[in-house]
């Protein structure tokens, strides 16, 4: 079955809003988790990507329709390798960032990417 997956760059969704995030990088993310849990959001599945302190927020693993993903290294390198196997599953993938070297690397894959800004509309 063709799903809808959003592939969420954590740190530049958290990096977005200046509201503190960087004393507390760890509740930022669970923030955000949770924020993606009850947002309104168009895709059948998310994908959150966590990286460095972050992952102290949120386990890996399913809740509901969020999978949270600990990039074992960089999260732009983590992004990437999600964003293939979805793509590979035959799945439409968006991915949102704002790193513009990241967002040619998955658009060239056959994804598409959103800013930030397009995903926090929706939460």
């Amino acid at each position: 079955m063709r799903r809808t997956v959003l592939v969420v760059d954590a740190a530049n969704v958290v990096g977005s809003r200046p509201d503190g995030w960087w004393k507390d990088r760890a509740g930022a993310a669970r923030r955000l988790h949770e924020e993606l849990l009850v947002g309104d959001t168009p895709h059948d599945e998310i994908v959150l990507v966590l990286e460095g302190a972050a992952k102290g927020g949120v386990r890996p693993g399913r809740d509901a329709h969020v999978r949270t993903v600990h990039a074992p290294k960089d999260g732009d390198s983590e992004i990437e390798r999600q964003t293939r196997a979805a793509l590979d599953a035959g799945h439409v993938v968006t991915v949102i960032t704002a790193d513009n070297f990241l967002r040619a690397r998955v658009q060239g894959m056959g994804a598409m990417a959103m800013s930030p800004s397009w995903l926090l509309d929706h939460l």
